[in-house]
């Protein structure tokens, strides 16, 4: 071994997209659109459901912390890889990339416990609605959700930890569009048994508790669905579940592809059409999901719209009786 490949690397260079370079305008191009709508979808959401007061309920807490973290994660991995369609050197530091996998980290874990939240919460309003506000107080929401953004912070810490413990002296070109924690312990020159031990051990407790967190909540309110007598009611649930539960399948489906199904030692461009899904197009599409096909969100914008035009309506009629 040469004297090189012992020295410590201390940046990256992250290929991303370097095997379709005829493709780079067309990709930045689709990209930072998804990475704009992506955050004025999410950030005006948070934005609405904080300025109304009467979507201050625990569903739409959970919402708007769901679009916050959609935002995070779009914002730790798209600038860096929108800037490097056009470097020269695609580098990234040791330090911003354990900040970048740090911010996805926490990211993707309130995810998925915020995904979970708001499923018992439609499982409590659907079935026990006479129990709601008693049981899903505004008390209990602002636990739950300060329990999620710990939990998301401890996981994320830790990882972060186990990734510092190790060197990389051979390689240093990851060959993923942003530092995850699968490429760097594959560049690795210590042995990363633990931190795949990690994986498993913090993982997949977390997607075991909130994936059936899920499924036994949908399980029960389709059963209370089924039991209506209205047809309408029914199709409208039904219709809500469908939008909800294909959110749900293609995030937790992704996850644990990446970092639950046993995958090879060899590198390659397979993970990251399953990232790409985790990362861009789920914040993507979670907007539309969540608030397109919510009648309160919905009229909300229409009553802010309407008193938008109305107010330079009057503006106008002001301004010309003034000249």
């Amino acid at each position: 071994m040469t004297k090189d490949n012992y020295s410590l690397t201390t940046e990256f260079i992250l290929t991303g997209f370097m095997d379709h370079p005829d493709l780079k305008i067309l990709l930045f191009v689709v990209f930072f659109a998804i990475y704009l709508i992506t955050m004025v979808g999410n950030l005006g959401l948070v934005v609405l459901i904080f300025m109304e007061r009467h979507l201050h309920t625990p569903m739409y807490i959970f919402l708007a912390n769901l679009a916050l973290m959609d935002s995070c994660c779009s914002c730790a991995v798209t600038p860096k890889m929108l800037e490097n369609f056009f470097s020269e050197d695609r580098m990234i530091s040791l330090y911003e990339c354990m900040a970048q996998f740090y911010f996805l980290c926490l990211a993707e874990t309130a995810d998925c416990f915020l995904l979970a939240a708001m499923a018992y919460d439609r499982y409590v309003a659907i079935c026990s609605p006479l129990q709601y506000h008693t049981v899903m107080s505004k008390l209990l929401c602002i636990q739950m959700t300060i329990g999620i953004y710990i939990a998301g912070n401890l996981h994320s810490m830790i990882h972060v930890i186990l990734l510092l413990r190790l060197t990389f002296c051979g390689s240093h070109q990851i060959h993923h569009f942003f530092c995850d924690i699968i490429p760097l312990n594959r560049l690795s020159c210590t042995d990363p048994f633990i931190n795949e031990l990690m994986i498993y051990i913090f993982s997949m407790p977390i997607q075991i508790f909130t994936i059936a967190t899920v499924l036994i909540s949908y399980l029960c309110i389709l059963i209370t669905v089924f039991k209506m007598k209205s047809k309408e009611g029914r199709g409208k649930a039904l219709s809500t579940c469908a939008s909800h539960s294909l959110s749900i399948l293609i995030f937790y489906g992704s996850i644990l592809f990446m970092y639950i199904w046993p995958h090879s030692d060899k590198e390659g461009d397979s993970d990251i059409p399953v990232a790409v899904f985790y990362t861009l197009i789920i914040p993507f599409l979670n907007p539309f999901i969540y608030s397109l096909r919510n009648k309160a969100v919905i009229s909300v914008m229409k009553r802010i719209m309407k008193k938008r035009k109305l107010y330079n309506i009057q503006k106008q009629i002001s301004s010309s009786v003034m000249n």
